[in-house]
């Protein structure tokens, strides 16, 4: 009973910690709500880069970049014959991008649309390495991280402060599309 009183006293100096630096502290399970807030600094299972990382891994082509960025959903009340652009996403070249899969819930489809992209970018290697972002402060990159971590890629990289850092830092980015829906 006492190494559990332990375990707790831990895990809250680690809590407290987390937000006297400003960052919230790991939620044992998805974030589904809030998704544009301060994000933890870490995740648990996987590394945390910063720019400078990220972009030394792209650069040497060292890993796959995987965008989670949503798509935003073509409004339900417009009028019949109007015509529908989808706003552009602009990411980190070459990363592909797998829309709306960094949710807290997904449904069943869209579960398996980021397994099977996950699947198809790694070509089945679980150790290959992943970048996974989406912007600062956004909880659906930590979200998927989590998600590809509990499927048992063994080197998924979160880039918390995704194409915002990445913009900010002068790097390039490029127009991207959704990779196909099954």
């Amino acid at each position: 009973m006492a190494g559990l009183w332990l375990a707790i006293a831990v895990l809250g100096c680690a809590n407290v910690a987390a937000w006297s630096q400003g960052t919230p502290p790991e939620p044992a399970g998805y974030r589904l709500e809030n998704y544009r807030a301060p994000t933890p600094s870490s995740l648990a299972g996987a590394r945390t880069v910063d720019t400078v990382e990220a972009a030394l891994l792209w650069r040497d082509k060292a890993a796959v970049f995987v965008d989670v960025m949503p798509q935003a959903p073509r409004p339900a009340n417009l009028p019949a014959g109007t015509v529908w652009r989808d706003k552009p996403r602009f990411s980190i070249p070459g990363s592909a991008w797998l829309p709306d899969t960094g949710y807290g819930e997904l449904a069943a489809a869209t579960e398996a649309y980021l397994k099977n992209g996950l699947a198809t970018l790694t070509g089945g290697d679980r150790a290959k390495p992943l970048v996974i972002f989406c912007l600062r402060d956004c909880w659906m990159s930590w979200n998927a991280a989590k998600r590809a971590v509990a499927w048992g890629y063994t080197n998924v990289i979160w880039y918390a402060e995704g194409t915002d850092g990445w913009q900010a830092a002068d790097l390039p980015l490029e127009q991207v599309q959704a990779l196909p829906r099954e």
